[in-house]
């Protein structure tokens, strides 16, 4: 056997006859040397022209880029930041000390991207507005469709800041995966704080991986608690699409001090109120330019009252419109105070808040009753408003009032209340406001018709008057300008007439009113009895606040009642005189005009002591010189004469 070597010339032909050996040899040597000397951050400038390309963003891979090889392959980054919006002051939009990108290979070969999972440490992520409206979430064109799949999210504190300098909003974000939380449904705590349209703002919760913001067909569920300012607010539920905000699903609650905070936060122009709690459904609708968030079925109290409807927010139009369908079972008439410029009643236990109840006090202590706390014409210029409230019954201890239904409407500035429907006193008073707040000073009109009140129920303070039998009416057409409700009645012009038809009322009751002292004593020592009512008529002219009397009547069978004089409602104080004429004899009487006087707070009722004490001189005087005598100073003859009262009102 020869074992020699081979010659040259026999090495020098083995290329020639075996070349696919040769072939394999040197692709064997080149993948060995390949693997040897192969850096993955030979494709990190590739990498980052193709994502700039695609977003018109800078994209820098500031640390190495390795690759995990398999059937789904990682890639992996270091020190990752992508630019922001050339209009930004801020130069990265995001950010990220290590970034891992899982691939799936099989779905690529059919043309589809899937990534099953992206590994997030300390990731820095900011969004902000800009004036002109959207924000630096968009890229260039894009319409934000993709056709890549994500499917879950694991974030190493993180952290999300929102900026909208137009609405003084700057709020940060932490973020950070929940434990235990594998696959497509992968959660996030959040816990962030800041400012929110100018107030403090915090929020905490959880939401499904922000990946699925992605996909703007699939539900992104959320369960967040926020609070701005006194303002509280928790969220449960999915959001379709929420970066362009297509659609809504939540259960909303929503609670707070007072609802007038609303409107900093959302622009709702609404009044002062006691503390609210309330939760219902929230959805959004778009129709062109015009985008509508509705809270509907919710319920919940306001104050003492339970209030609940559906709502409807409507921006993009020249001014947002709040659309309302509002019902209550039981209305505590002291929550709606605020519509009027007062406060709630503080005591007896009433809801309140610390700021209505420093303003109860005040109102308290002023001589005033009428409020004068002026309206905020910016907010009734800044909104449009349908809204209508029922109240099934109401709760109003110094008000004999029984249910009501308002609807209101504001345009423009310009609020008409039509109708203002109470039921009181087992009849009804209809009142149409049209208040015109277009201008600098607040132009009014008032028509109020009252019909079929009972007098009984009118005065159920009032012992002598619980029996009484009679119904009244009136009318009121009053037009003032003003920017409070005692500036409006302090300048009004108009007319007041009230009347009542046939009735019974307590005899003791007028024989008082005259200080018939006979009569007095005859009903406390035997029985009081009803005696009937012709008619009562009221006639008031008003001009610059002061209503005076055209004419003013209180016709029984006993005693006819004639009064005059004027009620101021700019200085709020009384001046009337009350004279009585009664239609029988009495040797004890005093009769003399009742003088009512004092202000609205503390009005005054009593005789003209001058009247009574000039008679009883003159019973005094007869006296001492013949006992009998004296009762020729007390008789009283009787001249009173029917009232020619009537029309509709004494029906």
């Amino acid at each position: 056997m020869d074992t020699s070597r081979p010659t040259r010339r026999q090495w020098s032909g083995w290329p020639a006859r075996h070349p696919w050996l040769t072939t394999l040899a040197l692709a064997v040597v080149a993948l060995l040397v390949l693997v040897l000397l192969w850096d993955w951050n030979w494709f990190k400038g590739p990498l980052e022209r193709q994502v700039e390309a695609g977003t018109g963003r800078e994209f820098d891979i500031g640390g190495d880029l390795d690759v995990d090889l398999g059937w789904t392959p990682v890639v992996r980054g270091e020190d990752l930041s992508f630019g922001n919006a050339d209009w930004s002051d801020e130069p990265t939009m995001a950010a990220a000390r290590h970034a891992g990108i899982a691939i799936e290979l099989l779905p690529l070969l059919r043309g589809q991207v899937r990534i099953p999972r992206i590994d997030l440490d300390h990731p820095v992520l900011r969004l902000e507005t800009r004036p002109e409206g959207g924000g630096n979430w968009q890229f260039g064109d894009s319409d934000g469709d993709s056709d890549v799949e994500f499917r879950r999210l694991v974030v190493n504190r993180g952290q999300l800041r929102f900026l909208d300098a137009a609405n003084d909003t700057d709020i940060k974000v932490g973020l950070h995966s929940a434990p235990a939380t594998e696959g497509p449904s992968s959660l996030i705590a959040v816990d962030g704080a800041g400012r929110w349209e100018g107030s403090d703002f915090t929020a905490q919760g959880t939401a499904e991986s922000p990946l699925g913001l992605a996909d703007p067909d699939t539900p992104y569920r959320i369960d967040l608690r926020a609070q701005a300012g006194r303002t509280r607010a928790h969220a449960t539920g999915t959001l379709l699409d929420p970066l362009r905000l297509a659609d809504f699903d939540l259960q909303l609650e929503l609670s707070g001090q007072n609802l007038e905070d609303l409107y900093p936060l959302l622009g709702l122009a609404l009044p002062p109120t006691p503390p609210y709690s309330v939760e219902g459904r929230l959805t959004r609708d778009i129709e062109g330019p015009l985008t509508t968030w509705h809270y509907d079925g919710f319920s919940g109290q306001v104050g003492d009252s339970d209030l609940g409807g559906d709502v409807a927010i409507t921006t993009g139009g020249e001014r947002p419109m709040f659309r309302g369908d509002l019902h209550s079972d039981h209305l505590d008439f002291d929550d709606l105070a605020g519509f009027v410029g007062a406060a709630p009643d503080a005591g007896n236990g009433d809801t309140t808040n610390p700021e209505l109840a420093a303003q109860a006090r005040e109102e308290a202590v002023e001589a005033t009753v009428l409020p004068d706390t002026p309206y905020k014409l910016e907010k009734l210029r800044s909104m449009d408003a349908d809204v209508r409230l029922r109240a099934a019954t109401i709760e109003a201890p110094s008000l004999p009032l029984n249910d009501m239904d308002a609807h209101l409407k504001l345009e423009g500035g310009l609020l008409r209340l039509d109708p203002l429907d109470f039921g009181v006193a087992g009849g009804n008073i209809r009142s149409t406001i049209r208040m015109d707040a277009r201008q600098d000073t607040i132009a009014t009109t008032a028509d109020i018709n009252a019909r079929g009140l009972d007098i009984s129920s009118l005065l159920p303070e009032v012992e002598l008057a619980q029996n009484a039998v009679g119904k009244a009416a009136g009318d009121a057409r009053l037009s003032g300008t003003g920017n409070s409700i005692a500036a409006i009645l302090g300048s009004s012009d108009g007319e007041v007439v009230i009347g009542m038809g046939h009735g019974r009322i307590s005899n003791l009751l007028m024989e008082m009113a005259g200080i018939d002292l006979a009569e007095i004593i005859k009903f406390k020592l035997t029985e009081d009895r009803m005696i009937p009512v012709r008619c009562a008529f009221g006639d008031f002219e008003v001009t610059r606040g002061v209503m005076n009397t055209r004419s003013f009547a209180f016709d029984t069978t006993d005693t006819i009642l004639i009064g005059e004089g004027t009620i101021d409602l700019g200085e709020e104080r009384l001046d009337l005189v009350i004279k009585p004429r009664p239609k029988d004899r009495s040797l004890l009487s005093l009769r003399s005009p009742l003088l009512v006087d004092g202000t609205f707070k503390q009005p005054d009722l009593r005789p003209d002591l001058g009247r009574v004490g000039l008679r009883a001189a003159i019973a005094l005087t007869l006296g001492s010189i013949a006992p009998p005598a004296a009762l020729l100073g007390t008789l009283e003859l009787g001249p009173g004469e029917d009232a020619g009262c009537g029309g509709k009102y004494a029906e």
